[in-house]
């Protein structure tokens, strides 16, 4: 379906130009297809709040607005001090159903179509509240009444395939009536989410993932859509994904229970997953750095100059840089390249990994006692063997901190000044370096 222009908002809202049925569908399309609307939208209804001598019209459209924005309570407040018209008195039934109030909703709805609101919408509305409060039979009842009048509504025949499915109607009468309705309105979101979970319940993924994106273009977002999206992305360990779905049920309904604890979940499970991946990569990663340079071919005039300075590993040679290299005596360009050669063949250069220093601090060892036996092997531990989390995990890595005593050689200011490493990953690093009986540099 083509989205339709955005409407000028503060027009629609603050100006004196129609606002009725059809002005409502244009506003709720443009809030499934333009983000900026929501902006404007929410302005719109703020200087109407502000205004004290508002008029009976200007109530109805302010109420409208807020129960489009989640304010159900509110809007029942400003829409009893409209005009009392049949736009006031259907929205207060849609306002009543959202809090719960379903028979307070059906009689709104029905003095809605007795002001003149479209019939097949009233009816469907109002079978949905009975449905929603346990009388089945009565809205089956509601909607045959008025089924030859209400063939062309897109409402009715979701409403009528809604109550098939709490019928135990067969999935084919069920199927039949949904897609009626989507036949009248392609974007449809209750029928498309209906679809979506039949689809789902037969196993047909992929079609049930499309009934449920599609029908996030209308607004307000289905919370079911959203919340059946989000489980069928941590299926397929997209987590990220998921927890966009959750958070966006949480910035319309923040405190709705099921988004909050599937949000967690995924968290951790997303978190767990990298975790898991960075813990691998860091693994590979240490092993190669611990490969001896003896394991490779190279030249006795590089194989001397490499031993007079003290480096036997891989991972010694990458925090080595290019000018301490050559600063070393006989040891020229041909070596160079040798041993540029040999690290390109693990994936490495040198230098990777002190590279930070390169930037203006020093991670020399305070003065002080040499360390004893043991605290040099605590200190040639992987950083992985402190379990910091992913974040904080993910730093040391930028930093090219691969062990404990890389760690207590850098200050605490020397951590923070990597990008996403805060006051908590800090205090994180202390706490585990604390279970082990030592400190940052300077601590």
């Amino acid at each position: 379906m083509v989205a339709t222009a955005a409407p000028d908002i503060r027009d629609l809202i603050l100006g004196n130009g129609p606002f009725g049925p059809a002005e409502v569908r244009r506003l709720i399309e443009a809030l499934g297809h333009h983000a900026t609307v929501h902006r404007d939208l929410r302005a719109a209804v703020k200087e109407l709040e502000s205004q004290a001598d508002r008029s009976p019209a200007a109530s109805v459209k302010l109420g409208v607005c807020q129960r489009l924005l989640g304010r159900a309570r509110d809007a029942l407040d400003t829409l009893k001090s409209g005009d009392g018209g049949a736009l006031a008195l259907f929205h207060q039934g849609a306002a009543h159903a959202e809090l719960g109030a379903h028979d307070r909703a059906c009689e709104a709805f029905a003095a809605a179509r007795k002001a003149g609101y479209e019939a097949a919408a009233c009816v469907a509305a109002a079978a949905e509240a009975l449905r929603a409060s346990g009388r089945v039979a009565e809205a089956r009842q509601e909607l045959d009444r008025i089924a030859a009048e209400a063939s062309g509504s897109a409402d009715y025949w979701h409403a009528r395939g809604a109550v098939l499915a709490d019928s135990g109607a067969p999935l084919a009468e069920q199927v039949a009536a949904f897609e009626k309705a989507l036949e009248i309105d392609a974007g449809h979101a209750g029928a498309l989410f209906a679809l979506g979970v039949i689809h789902d319940r037969v196993g047909n993924d992929d079609e049930a993932r499309s009934c449920y994106e599609k029908s996030l273009d209308r607004y307000p977002p289905s919370v079911g859509s959203l919340l059946n999206l989000g489980i069928m992305f941590e299926d397929r360990d997209d987590f990220a994904r998921a927890q966009q779905c959750y958070r966006r049920i949480l910035e319309a309904v923040p405190d709705h229970p099921r988004a909050r604890l599937f949000l967690r979940d995924s968290t951790a499970a997303g978190d767990l997953q990298q975790g898991e991946q960075d813990l691998r990569q860091r693994d590979r990663l240490d092993q190669v750095l611990t490969l001896p340079v003896s394991d490779f071919e190279l030249s006795v005039r590089s194989r001397n100059c490499l031993q007079k300075m003290g480096i036997h590993t891989l991972g010694d040679l990458a925090r080595t840089s290019e000018e301490e290299i050559l600063a070393s005596k006989n040891f020229g360009e041909t070596s160079l390249v040798e041993i540029k050669e040999m690290l390109a063949s693990k994936g490495l250069s040198l230098g990777q990994l002190a590279q930070p220093a390169a930037e203006g601090a020093t991670f020399e060892p305070e003065l002080g006692e040499e360390p004893s036996v043991d605290e040099q092997e605590v200190h040639g531990l992987s950083i992985a063997d402190l379990n910091l989390s992913v974040r904080a995990r993910k730093c040391t890595t930028k930093l090219g901190i691969t062990t404990i005593g890389d760690l207590i050689r850098r200050t605490a200011e020397d951590l923070l000044e990597c990008k996403n490493f805060g006051v908590t990953s800090l205090n994180e690093v202390r706490e585990k370096l604390s279970e082990r009986g030592l400190k940052l540099r300077g601590e």
